[in-house]
């Protein structure tokens, strides 16, 4: 990468990965600390904290396919979501490069629902720090060879391939962490080679950061 990417990524990982879901948090907890919040939930709370990980792992890989898959079929949702597409070159830093907007999308569906049932602080830290890791895996620029792990992580090889240039060919693989979803639902991609190109069609889409939080409105 550049180190004009480089700069730009780590404006997406300061403010849109690390402050943005942080406020939206504390937005949550003061809305739900104006109510008697005593959740009765469904929520396994008895089962092993691991457990507990895998399975908020699972149900927030469902939640997060279809709106991935939204964002690929609504024309406004993927004004959007093209600022993840934009980079020519996957290295481990953008990663985080996601849009504000589709970040409270992102909030919506791996976080809010699971404030809701009340799930402990470390089922949902242990689902973090899973999704970061295989995030920071599933975009880097080395060589990694998953094999049959290519079945049921969303790995590197089969990541790119989402991230295909050609559009037709990037309609796979949308699942975040598994790949369990994209095997259910026919999406999951994988040719056995890498893709040749990735990237998005427009060659003027802008590249800094500032100039990106305004192209889905230009």
């Amino acid at each position: 990468p550049r180190w004009s990417d480089i700069r730009g990524d780590a404006l997406y990982i300061a403010l849109v990965q690390v402050a943005l879901p942080r406020l939206l948090a504390i937005g949550v907890a003061l809305v739900l600390a104006g109510f008697a919040y005593r959740p009765t939930t469904p929520w396994p709370h008895h089962w092993h904290w691991a457990a507990q990980t895998l399975l908020m792992v699972l149900l927030v890989d469902l939640l997060r396919y279809w709106v991935h898959r939204a964002c690929h079929h609504f024309p406004a949702l993927w004004r959007l979501h093209q600022v993840h597409h934009s980079p020519k070159l996957l290295y481990s830093l953008n990663t985080s490069r996601f849009h504000p907007l589709e970040k409270v999308l992102h909030f919506s569906a791996d976080a809010v629902p699971f404030l809701l049932l009340g799930v402990a602080p470390e089922v949902l830290a242990g689902y973090f720090l899973v999704y970061a890791v295989n995030g920071f895996y599933q975009h880097s620029n080395i060589r990694l060879r998953y094999g049959l792990l290519n079945y049921i992580v969303g790995s590197a090889e089969t990541h790119r391939w989402h991230h295909a240039r050609d559009p037709r060919t990037a309609q796979c693989n949308f699942s975040s962490t598994t790949l369990v979803w994209d095997l259910v639902f026919g999406t999951w991609y994988w040719p056995g080679r890498a893709v040749d190109r990735v990237g998005i069609l427009d060659d003027a889409y802008p590249t800094g950061f500032w100039r990106q939080m305004a192209a889905p409105f230009r």
